[in-house]
């Protein structure tokens, strides 16, 4: 390689070594420190706990109990028009709406919210986001509608019915 060829590479690795330096220090510290201790405790065996899931079973049997839950669906429009939830107090708000103040305002703070999509990723970030804001009382469905339905068949539906046989 030829000398000016060195130094034109020589160049644009030092470019490059200071944007991503710049770069790296572009994020906000103070939202940073906040995620840090709030995902503290989420590793290992007690992350399932700390994120706050919800297994399919569990709500099934809450709300065969009788347990208020608000249901908050983060599925898109088009998910929704042809699978939603149609438990009492369902929400449907799709993530891109969520965290508009007229929205937040629809989400209660008094009761469990349980936060639901298809397979769980979206609800786990919603659900993170929102407690990050204060929302104490959100849970989120681990592995989404996908893993409902898995579950949810009709001897789950009417477990009275197992003891007839």
């Amino acid at each position: 390689m030829d000398r000016t060829k060195q130094i034109a590479a020589l160049l644009a690795a030092a470019e490059m070594s200071l944007s991503a330096g710049s770069a790296a220090q572009a994020y906000d510290a103070g939202m940073a420190e906040m995620y840090a201790k709030m995902f503290a405790p989420t590793s290992g065996a007690a992350a399932e706990k700390e994120l706050r899931f919800v297994k399919p079973e569990s709500f099934v049997k809450d709300i065969q109990a009788g347990k208020k839950v608000v249901t908050l669906d983060v599925r898109t429009p088009e998910e929704t028009k042809v699978l939603g939830m149609t438990l009492p107090d369902s929400i449907a708000m799709p993530a891109d709406q969520l965290f508009k103040p007229e929205n937040l305002s629809k989400v209660p703070a008094d009761k469990q919210v349980l936060v639901v999509c298809k397979s769980g990723a979206r609800a786990a970030v919603a659900g993170t986001a929102l407690r990050s804001l204060g929302f104490e009382n959100v849970h989120v469905l681990k592995g989404g509608l996908e893993a409902l339905a898995a579950y949810y068949g009709a001897k789950e539906a009417y477990p009275e019915a197992e003891g007839k046989k």
